[in-house]
């Protein structure tokens, strides 16, 4: 409930003001963050953690207000944002592939081919042939259409059950502005904020930039328009989520599945905050839904995202190399942030060492020295 409550309440912000077709809910890489580093390996309670977030919300708010995540964005070299969408398309193909079952963990190549003859494997690999059939034929809708027709598919053979059709939403009150002001100016907090401020920051910065780049709504630099809005949204969107307690509520770069099928407006976010309220109550249907039918759909999105690759210029190497390791570090560390983190120490460092510093600006060398900082310090 408090997900979705979050999501409602995000996604109704980027499209009443940002007016954009980006969804928010909270993320799946800050909620493993939250759960297993903060909580279960550092031993610190949700309570602390949600208060950490409340934090860096606020935070975010100040860095918007006065400027300061628009001067990010835009020292980021344009290499390293056009590879941001490439890297978070293969990052959510290997999702998509992770969750059908097509890959499977290794304890030689950390990654392997999945049990092709599993029936939920079987139903994911014809799932993802009819979505690509749907968008090789412009089906209007047609990564929906994939989704009903494979989770329909799914009954006979077992792997798509139905438990009911509407239930009442549980209270959020167990979790309701449940903060730990305790220990709220203590070292442990300052560095558990300065850690979320890290992964988010530049998660936040990475899907906006790359679903922006999806609907061509970006002005002649590349930057995303109408930034100052969007940053302000995600900001308070943050605070209302821990609120309600949950982890960092951020851009979705699934966003890519509404934009692919026309979405341009804040329209489209409105309506996926409407299906999210409906959810709610419809919660044993939509769960009814396998993984083996949504996760073809991750691996279509991730095609979309690719596409962006053509406008970086691997022929020069000083531009091309950052890129490839911005975009190849995404899916291989399971990470949007530390993609473009890597990246862009890469970048300031063979272009200054290659004698081209010409090219480098003063935030990009400060973001360089705090990013080494982050992994030296936290």
């Amino acid at each position: 409930t408090s997900t979705a409550l979050a999501a409602v309440i995000g996604t109704l912000l980027m499209a009443l003001y940002a007016k954009k077709p980006f969804v928010m809910a909270p993320g799946m890489g800050t909620n493993s963050f939250f759960v297993f580093a903060i909580c279960l390996n550092m031993g610190y309670s949700w309570h602390f953690a949600l208060t950490a977030i409340l934090i860096e919300g606020v935070i975010f708010f100040l860095l918007t207000v006065t400027g300061i995540r628009m001067a990010i964005v835009e020292a980021i070299p344009k290499s390293l944002r056009s590879a941001i969408a490439p890297g978070i398309g293969l990052f959510i193909a290997f999702i998509g592939l992770q969750n059908s079952g097509l890959t499977d963990p290794s304890s030689a190549t950390l990654v392997t081919i999945g049990d092709l003859k599993d029936p939920d494997t079987s139903l994911a690999l014809l799932g993802l042939i009819i979505a690509a059939i749907m968008m090789i034929l412009k089906v209007k809708g047609g990564l929906l259409w994939s989704i009903l027709i494979t989770t329909i598919i799914g009954v006979p053979l077992g792997i798509t059950h139905f438990d009911g059709m509407v239930s009442t939403p549980p209270s959020v009150e167990p979790l309701f502005m449940k903060y730990d002001w305790n220990n709220v100016f203590s070292k442990d907090m300052i560095l558990l904020v300065a850690s979320f401020l890290s992964i988010d920051l530049f998660s936040s910065i990475g899907a906006i930039i790359s679903v922006a780049s999806k609907c061509g709504d970006i002005d002649e630099k590349g930057n995303p328009i109408g930034l100052k809005k969007t940053f302000t949204a995600d900001s308070t969107a943050i605070m209302a989520g821990s609120c309600l307690g949950v982890s960092t509520t951020t851009t979705f770069v699934e966003s890519a599945a509404g934009i692919a099928a026309g979405g341009r407006s804040g329209l489209t976010a409105f309506t996926t905050a409407v299906c999210f309220a409906l959810a709610m109550l419809f919660s044993p249907l939509f769960l009814a839904i396998p993984n083996a039918a949504t996760a073809p759909v991750l691996v279509i999105v991730g095609v979309f995202m690719i596409t962006q690759i053509k406008d970086i210029d691997f022929d020069d190497y000083s531009e091309g190399i950052p890129a490839f390791i911005t975009f190849i570090i995404m899916p291989l560390a399971y990470s949007i942030a530390d993609g473009i983190l890597i990246g862009i120490i890469i970048y300031v460092l063979i272009n200054m060492l290659s004698g081209k510093w010409k090219k480098l600006n003063l935030t990009l060398y400060i973001l360089a020295i705090l990013i080494v900082l982050k992994y030296a310090l936290l």
